[in-house]
Parts: C-alpha cells; structure tokens; sequence
C-alpha cells in the first residue's frame, strides 16, 4: 500500500493522511530484512525491527479498540495491554505474520475512527481527558518515533563488515 501525501484540505483527512503515512514509514524500515535479521537486538532494550512492528499493533488496539471502542481485552485481535509484552514476538511468527497483524489492527483503527468527531472526548486515567484529535496526534508522534528507531536499527544491519 502507498498512501499520497495530503497536503492541503481538511483537517481530518490530513492528520488521517499522516498517520498513514508514518504507519507504512513504520512498516518500510523491515522491508526485505531476513528472519534473523529482522529479530537482531542491537539495543539493550526488546526493540528490535520486527518488535517495533508488533508494539504498532498492540498501540492500535490499546487506543482505538479498548479505549475509544470500549472493547475488553478478550475483545481485541490481540495484545492489547499497556506494559512490555506489546514488544513480544512469538518464535513461530514471521515477520510477513506480524506486518500482517499490524495492517489488520491499522485498518480496524481506520473503522473505528470513523465513528467518531475530532472533537469528541474520552477519559483515561493516565492521559485525562483527551480528545480523538490528540489520540490520532499521539499515533503520528508514536508511529513517527518509532520508524526513525527502526531506520537506525536498520542502519546498523544493513552497514557493512569493516
């Protein structure tokens, strides 16, 4: 999928437009990794290309299933709690799997935005208030941070042995 770049129009379709965007940023940066490769820790952290692509997935249900749809956990098509096992990545799944789950999530996110305003708010206890605005605002800064880790992670494979 290739999503052109909005640049003028109406305010939903541009922030909605950029949240694409950082969505197929996000996914690019594992584009022809290997199996292995795509699961190197090259940082102390669990972030590794493929996590990072999970952890997306798990963030589209945290925020547009559980809390603006209201769905339960069991609810969800997967992960969906907010701690470290949104970066886990079972042995048996591919990457081909988890980009898949990522785009399944990306589009059930699309259907639920749909259904509400910009404006329309929700409470949370950690954030407040916050509106579906700031949510989609907060999935672009999420999405965007987290594509620059992997072109860095993916800087670091792809450099050669010297």
């Amino acid at each position: 999928m290739t999503t052109n770049t909005i640049t003028t129009g109406m305010e939903r379709s541009i922030i909605e437009n950029m949240l694409d965007l950082n969505r197929e940023a996000l996914i690019e940066t594992t584009r022809g990794l290997s199996e292995i490769d795509a699961r190197r820790r090259l940082v102390a952290s669990l972030t590794t290309p493929i996590s990072l692509i999970k952890h997306a997935a798990a963030a589209e249900r945290i925020w547009f299933q559980r809390f603006w749809a209201g769905l339960e956990e069991s609810e969800c098509d997967g992960y969906s709690r907010r701690d470290e096992g949104t970066f886990t990545v079972a042995d048996d799944e591919s990457l081909a799997d988890v980009i898949a789950e990522f785009e399944r999530a990306s589009q059930r996110s699309r259907e639920i935005v749909s259904r509400f305003d910009l404006d329309d708010t929700m409470d949370t206890p950690r954030e407040g208030t916050v509106s579906m605005r700031w949510t989609l605002l907060l999935m672009i800064q999420e999405f965007a941070r987290h594509a620059g880790h992997g072109d860095i992670l993916r800087e670091q494979i792809d450099k050669p042995n010297t």
